[in-house]
């Protein structure tokens, strides 16, 4: 064991100290030795080794005292563990040409210890606690109650948090015993005998198979290479961009996290985000591949927002999808400061929630002004750097032509219209009336050939003409929300007063054929759907088709649950809460009513209790079937419940029904 401190140098060893007591403990590799202090040195301060010997034991002699001279005359000195892996080192000696290795199970750094200091505090609070103590008893008397408390059983988390605890440590630490040991000199006969177990008693090499090896093999396990240490860094909100961290990335990975978290930026708040001293050039280079321009602003490019191969928080829809209508918004707004949410919809046929998603991004909605583009064109970059004013807006020319032919139009019908206005001239009426008269005897006979080619294109099976639905900024509005309850139909079927009854033959025309496959798969998949989430699957249908492959438009609310009821389905009267919030596409339900299977029969039954209760017990549910088929199996049971309903409760109702 080595004595020594980073503040002494080596040759001033403790060798010709008196050295008064040795103790070890074995387990947790700890030694602490005492070492006699030269009162009689010139350098030793009596009055000062008085004190501390006075504030140490204080004024009565006890065998427990640590200094019991009076006076400071001994030294502590406890051990730290230098190091925890002790694998790569060893102990060796040279002689005679031989080179003699032995493996360490502990290195250990001698230290002086103050614990003397942690007994003088405690003395001091002792004695300072029996002075208040004698002082109250002059004027109170105490009356103690002692309460007996159980130990309450403790939970394995409690019981990790105690073992790791700091007292928990120390109590474990203590709980081993120290073992006397008798100190012997570096120049002791005793020492000098123990020296001789670091040299190798063997003479045959044959024995020690760990030496027959090449030098190259044998240096490689004597010094193994180095293996980095993992740090783990501290985990935080994902919202949270930490300063520190983002500075020890490469510049082009700053750009990127910066630009990701802040969505739109000018070009000099990105500057002051770096660190001093980063080339404006190099940024540069940067933003152009993570970021577009806008109004002279940075905004990040959606494939960085959207991945490949994710899909939207919001509805699902694939990131390829989104990527495409969010080019849309930025693009309108490198044409002018302000665009208008329905007419943005209107055109890239994206679910409400996404497409107010792209202009929270970069936008902020004025009143009758619709989403104003969130910051003022910076103008001074574009002076100041007018060759990538100018790259970026060969780059939107040819985002422009793909968003041409993928949503099917041109730019001319985003232009704002430049030419004068005519000044309002006032018309009689009776005027306007008699060329309206003149107009429409005009167009008759034009008008009644276009019905007559309508007629003959619904006789022979041609496709069925839609009524477009206006989009709206109210994010819940419905599709149709003048649709009544059976819009039309008759015992659940279309009847005559539906739009997809032909009039002409007395017989339903049928929905498009894209229309009827979708129906057919989507119940077969879900078997009950609410008409608002039916709606909700089928934009995200629409929104998910291959750019130019989009036959089917938004449709109305009639047209689409006619389109259910003649694909095998059923509507279910639900006989919802009367203060129910459910809203009227929400609590029109449509049930698979026939799949050629012999489960049919369970589900019509099920439909059958749902038409006269909200909610139901699975007993219930099991005992009408008893009662109608048979005994129905756990299996059967699951698969009927699993298909059609959801729990809440203890209670099952129809899928999409349960009220929050």
């Amino acid at each position: 064991v080595s004595i020594g401190s980073h503040d002494i140098p080596t040759t001033m060893t403790y060798d010709d100290v008196t050295h008064l007591t040795a103790k070890i403990k074995p387990k947790q590799q700890r030694v602490e030795l005492e070492m006699a202090i030269d009162a009689m040195s010139p350098n030793y301060c009596r009055s000062k080794g008085e004190q501390i010997a006075l504030n140490v034991d204080g004024t009565s002699y006890d065998e427990t005292n640590t200094y019991s001279a009076k006076m400071m005359d001994k030294q502590t000195f406890s051990s730290i563990q230098a190091t925890t892996n002790t694998s790569r080192y060893a102990a060796a000696v040279f002689r005679k040409g031989e080179l003699h290795v032995t493996p360490l199970t502990g290195i250990l750094q001698m230290r002086p210890s103050f614990s003397y200091l942690d007994k003088a505090d405690n003395k001091t609070r002792e004695r300072e606690a029996t002075n208040e103590g004698t002082f109250f008893c002059f004027y109170f008397f105490h009356f103690f109650t002692r309460t007996v408390r159980f130990a309450r059983p403790e939970s394995e988390q409690a019981r990790q948090r105690r073992i790791q605890s700091y007292e928990f440590l120390q109590k474990k630490q203590a709980e081993e015993p120290w073992i006397h040991l008798r100190y012997h000199g570096v120049k002791d006969g005793r020492s000098e005998h123990e020296k001789q177990y670091l040299f190798c008693q063997s003479v045959d090499t044959s024995e020690n198979s760990e030496l027959v090896k090449s030098p190259k093999e044998y240096l490689a396990m004597l010094m193994p290479p180095l293996t980095e240490e993992k740090v783990v860094k501290p985990v935080g909100p994902s919202n949270v961009l930490s300063m520190a961290q983002l500075r020890t990335l490469p510049l082009g990975e700053q750009v990127k996290t910066l630009m990701k978290n802040v969505k739109v930026m000018p070009f000099a708040n990105l500057m002051g985000l770096l660190a001093s001293g980063t080339d404006s050039t190099a940024v540069l280079r940067c933003i152009q591949q993570v970021a577009l321009l806008v109004q002279g602003n940075w905004v990040v490019k959606s494939d960085v927002l959207y991945p490949k191969n994710t899909c939207s928080p919001h509805s699902g829809v694939p990131a390829e999808v989104l990527c495409r209508g969010r080019d849309f918004v930025m693009w309108r707004f490198t044409l002018e400061r302000s665009v208008m949410r329905k007419e943005v919809a209107s055109i890239i046929k994206l679910p409400p929630e996404d497409v107010k998603e792209f202009l929270e991004h970069v936008a902020v909605p004025r009143v009758n002004r619709g989403w104003e583009f969130l910051l003022p064109t910076d103008v001074d970059f574009i002076k100041k750097h007018p060759d990538v004013a100018h790259r970026q807006n060969m780059l939107w020319l040819g985002i422009q032509s793909k968003l041409e032919k993928v949503f099917v139009f041109s730019k001319e019908d985003f232009m704002p219209k430049s030419c004068p206005q005519p000044e309002p001239v006032h018309i009689p009426g009776d005027h306007v009336l008699k060329v309206a008269q003149e107009r429409a005897h005009t167009n008759q006979s034009t008008l009644m050939k276009e019905l007559t080619v309508k007629k003959e294109n619904f006789k022979a099976g041609g496709s069925v003409c839609i009524k477009q639905e206006p989009i709206s900024d109210r994010e819940d509005e419905p599709m149709d929300t003048s649709s009544c309850l059976l819009n039309g139909s008759v015992n659940g079927f279309p009847g005559a007063a539906s739009p997809s009854f032909d009039h002409a033959n007395g017989n339903r025309a049928g929905p498009a054929p894209e229309l009827q496959d979708f129906v057919n798969k989507t119940f077969r998949k879900h078997f009950v759907l609410t008409l608002s989430e039916f709606k909700r699957l089928f934009n995200l249908h629409l929104a998910s088709m291959p750019a130019g492959q989009v036959v089917i438009q938004s449709l109305s609310d009639r047209i689409l649950q006619d389109a259910i009821l003649l694909n095998h389905c059923r509507q279910i009267p639900v006989p919802f809460p009367a203060q129910t919030t459910a809203a009227p596409d929400e609590q029109k339900v449509f049930g698979l009513w026939e799949t050629g299977e012999d489960f049919d029969k369970h589900r019509r039954l099920l439909y059958d209790l749902f038409s006269k209760n909200y909610r139901i017990r699975r007993t219930m549910l099991q005992a009408k079937l008893a009662q109608e088929l048979s005994e129905p199996s756990k299996e059967d049971m699951d698969r009927l419940l699993r298909e059609c309903c959801m729990s809440q409760a203890g209670m099952w109702y129809l899928k999409g029904t349960i009220q929050s």
